[in-house]
């Protein structure tokens, strides 16, 4: 696939997001906090996290948050260290943890100076040689994300965290049983990691730790 086509179903996919009747999140940021005591052991009790191998979940967006715990729990996205956390969890709980993380304020890492050109390259303009797309398309030049949508936020996350998952979806383009392939039918993560090399991976990591408003 070329890099038009894949920017034309990247914007087909946001604007079919943006016109989803799914229902927007409704949930309690204090009963959030009340459940959250079991997470903060792994995230932070803010939802920073410590450790690089656990994600930031401090203002994240809620949609996708709420996602990826249902996911989790259906077994559609496979994490070893949640393993049970989410079995008690009723939509309403997903609702309340989404909405407590999303009002907190993440901490910002710093990118390896070695990296940073290659980094900004691939997360602003792509690899057109290789048919990556830029990930500001899905989640914004300052890397908020796109709320409405469900893309997640990703500035200040753990380089770590980041590089782990698109090798997870690398690995999940060719081997579905092993890797991530929670980014549903069009394959828009998948699809990317699989044409990135470990460098680039790398790369737009440690580009994105630092990235901020």
């Amino acid at each position: 696939m070329n890099r038009a086509s894949l920017l034309e179903r990247l914007i087909i996919v946001v604007l079919f997001a943006g016109l989803s009747s799914a229902a927007s999140a409704a949930g309690d940021p204090a009963q959030g906090e009340a459940r959250s005591a079991t997470c903060a052991a792994c995230h932070g009790a803010d939802g920073n996290s410590v450790a690089g191998a656990f994600p930031k979940l401090a203002g994240q967006n809620e949609r996708y948050l709420i996602k990826q715990l249902m996911d989790i729990q259906s077994g559609v996205r496979a994490v070893p260290q949640m393993a049970g956390q989410t079995d008690d969890m009723s939509p309403q709980d997903m609702e309340n943890l989404a909405a407590f993380y999303a009002a907190q304020t993440i901490t910002l890492g710093q990118a390896k100076a070695d990296l940073v050109e290659l980094g900004e390259r691939i997360y602003r303009a792509g690899l057109q040689d290789k048919g990556v797309a830029a990930c500001t398309a899905c989640h914004s030049p300052t890397g908020q994300g796109n709320g409405p949508a469900g893309y997640p936020a990703l500035g200040g996350q753990h380089a770590e965290y980041v590089a782990s998952q698109l090798a997870a979806f690398r690995l999940g383009a060719d081997q579905p049983e092993k890797g991530r392939i929670n980014d549903g039918d069009t394959r828009i993560m998948r699809d990317i990691a699989s044409r990135l090399s470990d460098l680039e991976i790398d790369a737009v990591s440690s580009y994105i730790s630092g990235l901020h408003p």
